[in-house]
């Protein structure tokens, strides 16, 4: 049964709804991948923050207002509510045109890689998680420690001779991919170990926009104007 969470809203309002308002938390790579589309793009938005560690995903408020699933990103935009980290980076390269592949092939083939990110690149997601916040087992760490390392040796092989993961400049796909493993070293994760993938995440931490999750997603709720 869910109970009242201190200090959690006890209602939602509505945002405005030609402005774009995302909920998430600075602890969630999920959250980070919107995030990081957003401040990269220099777009206007609204933050709202989603308390984890108290529990506020889990509220009667939240999951009637915003999220029924209890998780983190959402985003709110005319009218439309789009849960799914993967699912929103879709939506806003379709609505901006920002970092969205210029050939059909390629626009395919980066939802392709967010899809297989989502099976793959998590399990970086959950050594990080059981590392850090939550510990398990160690047989259970020790199935997933090796799926994170074949799903960064796989990405780290299909960098090899080329900039970015689909076509001639950074898309979806390299925000999305990169996000779910930013936190990879508080798993044990040493990038070092992959080349490809730290030339790759170098090049993408230069650009204008661009800081580490815990310095970029706000705390608390927050305005940004855009650039």
């Amino acid at each position: 049964m869910t109970t009242a969470v201190a200090d959690s809203p006890a209602a939602y309002p509505t945002p405005d709804s030609e402005r774009l308002t995302l909920y998430g938390s600075f602890t969630s790579s999920s959250s980070f991948k919107p995030m990081l589309f957003l401040s990269l793009s220099g777009l206007p938005f609204d933050f709202r923050t989603v308390n984890l560690k108290k529990g506020w995903q889990f509220t009667p408020a939240y999951r009637a207002q915003v999220n029924r699933y209890g998780k983190v990103p959402v985003l709110q935009h005319m009218g439309l509510t789009i849960v799914d980290s993967n699912v929103i980076l879709d939506y806003l390269a379709r609505i901006t045109g920002a970092f969205e592949p210029a050939g059909e092939q390629h626009r395919w083939q980066a939802r392709e890689w967010l899809a297989w990110e989502a099976g793959n690149i998590t399990n970086v997601a959950k050594v990080r998680h059981y590392s850090r916040f939550r510990e398990v087992h160690p047989e259970v760490m020790a199935y997933f420690r090796p799926e994170a390392e074949a799903a960064l040796s796989f990405v780290d092989q299909a960098l090899a001779g080329r900039d970015w993961l689909v076509g001639d400049s950074i898309s979806i796909a390299d925000l999305g991919c990169w996000s779910r493993m930013v936190f990879m070293a508080e798993g044990g994760l040493e990038i070092e170990r992959w080349p490809n993938i730290l030339r790759w995440s170098d090049a993408i931490k230069v650009m204008p926009g661009y800081a580490y999750p815990y310095d970029l997603i706000p705390k608390k709720d927050r305005t940004f104007v855009g650039r």
